[in-house]
C-alpha cells in the first residue's frame, strides 16, 4: 500500500480512544478464508457467502512476490494490480530507451507482452491445519534453540512431503504469533508478462502532498497476464468485470494479503516497537532517500535507475513515521493498554489461566535480548522480510551482494538434510529461489558502487572503524575503495555465470575466488550465531504467545482473526465517506475533480497531467466515478486487492489508506480510517477514451467479438 505521511493536526487520531468499544459494530478483521467472519456479516447485513463464493474468489486472488496483491480478471490470465505493485517489473524491463515506469505501456497485440525479469506469481489452492502435528514434534523442557530447530524440522517435512505428492508451492504459515500453523499450497505462475500501465503521474496523481489525503485522484493500476507453456494461462476462476462500480453505502469485500499486523502484540513488545525498532527503520530509510535522490538529481537516466528505490523507501519513511507517530499518542496508547488490560485481568482471575501470566514476562524477556542482539543481526543477517523476496542485510545493500549470498547458502544448504536448511533453501522452495538467483534485472556498476559504499559506510558507523569485523571487511580501505573494488571484481553480474557456480559445490565457490562472494564467506559465520540467537528468542516468544493466545479463546471465544502475515486474507466494509473537521469528505471522487485539482495548481508538479489526459479530455464522461472509500480493514501488502461486491463481482482495487489509517497496524477504528481504491467505472473509461485500449477492455468486461 502506497504509504505517505504529512502531518499529523490536532486531534487526528480522537477517535482512537473509543476504537475498543466500538469494534464489537465495525467491520473490523483479517480473516483466514478457512474460518471467514460469516455470522458477523448476517447480523449485520444479512448476508452469508456460500462456500462456492468464497473458493472462487480464493482462487482468483493473487499474490505478488515483489510485496502486494492483484486478481484474475479474464479467462486468458489477465491480472491487474497496483502501478506501485508493478513498478518493480516495469523498472527491470526499462532501459535508457524505454522508461516504462514513467511513460507507460500498452501492448496492443500478446505479441508485444513483455516477459518480466522475476516476477512470480501465488495462487491459494488449499489450506491444511498442521498445528498439532507442528507442536508435536516440539518436546517440552529442552532449550530454546533446541525446540526452534526441531519445529523448522517438522515444517519443512511437512513443505517437502506436500510440494512432491502436488507439486504446488507449500507454505507453512505461523498464525496467532505461534498459537496454530497452517498449510498453504500455491500454484505459481513465474511467466508473467506486462500489458497495460498508465503514466506514473496519473497512477501517483498529486504526489506527496496528496498522498494519504482524499479525496484522491490516482488510476493506480497496472495489468499483467499471466502464462503456462508459452500460452496464456487458462484461468477458470476469475472475476466478472463490472464496469459501472460500487454505489454509496454497499458492502464490499476486500482479498488481498496484508503484510504484518501488531495487533496481538504485548505492550512490552509494542513499546520496543516504538522506542527501538521504528527509529532504526526511519534511519535507515531516512538515509536511503537522501542518497538516492542526490544520485536521480545527476541527470535523467541516474533517476530512472534509482526511481523504483526511492519511491519505495519514500513511502516505507512515511509509513513507518505514520505508524510511530500514533504509538506516541497518548489516547492511542491509553487504548492499547485498556485492550491487553481486558484480557489480562480476567486470565489473573480463573485459577486455570493464571499461570499464562508468566508468559508476558517471558515475551519481555526474550525481546529484550532480541533488542540486544538486533544491532548484529540487521546489519549481518536480514534487513526485514517484507515479501516472498529475498533482502539482503543493511551493511551489504545491492543486487551482487544478493546474488553471492543466495549463492553461497544455496550450495551450503544444500549439503544439508531438507529439514536443516534455512526455510528459502529448502526443497520446496527450490523454483522460486531459482528464478531470483537467475533473473535478467539490469546492474549498473555506478549503482551498485553508490549503495554498497553507503551501506559500508553505516557498517562501520555502527560498530566502530577498529571494530574487527569491520576490518576484516573493509580490508585496509575506505568503504568507497572497498565497493569498487567487490563491484568491478565480481563476475556475477553475468547469469551465466551464476548458473554454472550455483551447480556446484562449496570448494568450487572457493576457488573462483570471486571478491563478493569471499566477502559472504568471511561475514557467513557471524552472520549465521546471529540468526541461530535471533531464532531461538522468536520460539520462546512462540512458546509464549500460544499460551496467551488459548488464554484468549478461553476468555473471548474462538472467533478471532490471527495477525497478518502476508498471506491470503478476506475483509470486508461498507462504501462510506467520513466527517474530517467538521467537514463531510463524500465517498467518491470523480473525472471532473481530478481536472479541477490540476487547474487549482497551473497543472504544476506534482498535479500535472500527461499530455493525453489534456487533449483527450473532452471524450471523457466528467461524472464518471474515480476514487472511493471504504471501513474495509486494510494495511500494507493490501495493495492491488481486488474490491468485489456480493455478487463476486471486481468493482475496485484497493491502492491506497488515508492519513486516519496509518495506525491500523496496531489498532482498529472506522470512525475515520478508509481505504482507498481505484473504481472499476475509471478504469474502463480511461482504457477505451484516454489509452484507446478498447480491445483490452473488451476482455476485461467480457465483450464477445
Amino acid at each position: 500500500m502506497s504509504s505517505a505521511f504529512r502531518p499529523f493536526f490536532p486531534g487526528a487520531f480522537f477517535v482512537l480512544a473509543v476504537a475498543l468499544t466500538a469494534c464489537a459494530f465495525a467491520d473490523e478483521g483479517m480473516w483466514l478464508f478457512n474460518a471467514p467472519p460469516l455470522e458477523q456479516l448476517k447480523q449485520k447485513y444479512q448476508f452469508e457467502p456460500t462456500q462456492q463464493w468464497l473458493e472462487h474468489l480464493q482462487k482468483a486472488s493473487v499474490r505478488f512476490n515483489s510485496g502486494g496483491s492483484g486478481s484474475f480478471v479474464s479467462a486468458n490470465g489477465l491480472v491487474i494490480t497496483n502501478h506501485h505493485v508493478g513498478a518493480d517489473t516495469l523498472q527491470k524491463i526499462s532501459d535508457p530507451q524505454h522508461n516504462y515506469l514513467r511513460d507507460g505501456f500498452y501492448a496492443g497485440k500478446q505479441t508485444d507482452e513483455i516477459k518480466s525479469a522475476d516476477l512470480e506469481l501465488n495462487v491459494l489452492v488449499s489450506i491444511e491445519d498442521v498445528t498439532t502435528r507442528v507442536n508435536g514434534a516440539v518436546n517440552s523442557g529442552v532449550s530454546p534453540d533446541v525446540a526452534a530447530s526441531a519445529r523448522q524440522n517438522v515444517i519443512a517435512q511437512i513443505e517437502k512431503e506436500s510440494n512432491d505428492k502436488t507439486g504446488l508451492r507449500s507454505d507453512v504459515v505461523t498464525l496467532y504469533q505461534g498459537s496454530a500453523y497452517h498449510l498453504y499450497r500455491y500454484k505459481r505462475y513465474d511467466d508473467v508478462r506486462l500489458v497495460f500501465a498508465p503514466e506514473q503521474q496519473i497512477a501517483f496523481f498529486g504526489g506527496d502532498p496528496d498522498n494519504f489525503e482524499y479525496p484522491r485522484y490516482d488510476l493506480d493500476i497496472c495489468i499483467f497476464r499471466a502464462y503456462e507453456n508459452g500460452q496464456p494461462a487458462r484461468i477458470n476462476d476469475f472475476l466478472k468485470w463490472n464496469s459501472r462500480g460500487p454505489s454509496d453505502g454497499e458492502l464490499t469485500f476486500v482479498s488481498g494479503s496484508p503484510g504484518k499486523t501488531d495487533r496481538q502484540l504485548t505492550l512490552d513488545e509494542l513499546a520496543d516497537m516504538r522506542d527501538r525498532f521504528l527509529p532504526y527503520l526511519l534511519r535507515m530509510f531516512n538515509r536511503r532517500e537522501v542518497l538516492e535522490m542526490a544520485y536521480g538529481a545527476r541527470s535523467f537516466e541516474n533517476a530512472r535507475r534509482a526511481r523504483d528505490d526511492l519511491f519505495g523507501d519514500q513511502n516505507n519513511r512515511k509509513r513507518y513515521n505514520g505508524y510511530l507517530a500514533g504509538l506516541l499518542d497518548p489516547q492511542i496508547w491509553s487504548s492499547l493498554e485498556a485492550r491487553e488490560r481486558k484480557l489480562r485481568d480476567p486470565i489473573a482471575r480463573d485459577p486455570k489461566l493464571r499461570s499464562t501470566s508468566s508468559a508476558y514476562d517471558r515475551i519481555k524477556s526474550a525481546q529484550a535480548e532480541v533488542a540486544r542482539i538486533a544491532p548484529r543481526y540487521n546489519y549481518l543477517e536480514i534487513e526485514r522480510p517484507r515479501t516472498t523476496t529475498y533482502r539482503p542485510p543493511r551493511a551489504f545493500a545491492g543486487n551482487l551482494f544478493k546474488y553471492a549470498r543466495l549463492l553461497v547458502r544455496a550450495v551450503d544448504e544444500r549439503a544439508k538434510p531438507n529439514g536443516e536448511r534455512i526455510p528459502e533453501f529448502r526443497d520446496s522452495a527450490r523454483d522460486s529461489l531459482d528464478l531470483e538467483l537467475f533473473s535478467s534485472e539490469p546492474i549498473y556498476d555506478d549503482y551498485e558502487i553508490l549503495r554498497l559504499t553507503d551501506s559500508l559506510t553505516d557498517f562501520a558507523s555502527q560498530f566502530g572503524a577498529d571494530d574487527p569485523l569491520v576490518k576484516e571487511v573493509l580490508a585496509g580501505k575506505s568503504p568507497h575503495a572497498r565497493a569498487v573494488e567487490l563491484v568491478s571484481g565480481t563476475k556475477l553480474k553475468d547469469v551465466a555465470v551464476r548458473k554454472d557456480l550455483y551447480g556446484k559445490n562449496t570448494a568450487a565457490l572457493e576457488a573462483a575466488h570471486d571478491p563478493m562472494i569471499d566477502l559472504v564467506r568471511l561475514i557467513d559465520g557471524p552472520a549465521r550465531e546471529a540468526r541461530k540467537s535471533h531464532d531461538a528468542q522468536q520460539e520462546i516468544k512462540k512458546q509464549a504467545y500460544a499460551e496467551i493466545a488459548k488464554a484468549r479463546f478461553a476468555v473471548e471465544g474462538a472467533s478471532s482473526y490471527p495477525d497478518a502475515t502476508f498471506t491470503l486474507r478476506l475483509s470486508y466494509g461498507s462504501v462510506r465517506g467520513y466527517e474530517q473537521d467538521g467537514k463531510q469528505i463524500p465517498a467518491f471522487s470523480d473525472f471532473a475533480g481530478l481536472y479541477q485539482r490540476s487547474i487549482e495548481h497551473d497543472n504544476n508538479a506534482p498535479f500535472d497531467l500527461p499530455r493525453r489526459w489534456i487533449d483527450k479530455k473532452p471524450n471523457l464522461n466528467l461524472a464518471t466515478h474515480f476514487n472511493f472509500v471504504s471501513d474495509a480493514d486494510i494495511i500494507g501488502g493490501n495493495s492491488g486487492s481486488p474490491v468485489v461486491n456480493k455478487a463476486n463481482e471486481f468493482v475496485g482495487i484497493i491502492f491506497d489508506g488515508n492519513i486516519q489509517s496509518l495506525v491500523l497496524d496496531c489498532i482498529y477504528t472506522d470512525k475515520q480510517a478508509r481505504a482507498v481504491s481505484v473504481d472499476s467505472a475509471a478504469i474502463s473509461e480511461a482504457l477505451r477514451k484516454i489509452y484507446d485500449a478498447g480491445d483490452l477492455a473488451d476482455e476485461l468486461e467480457g465483450v464477445k467479438k
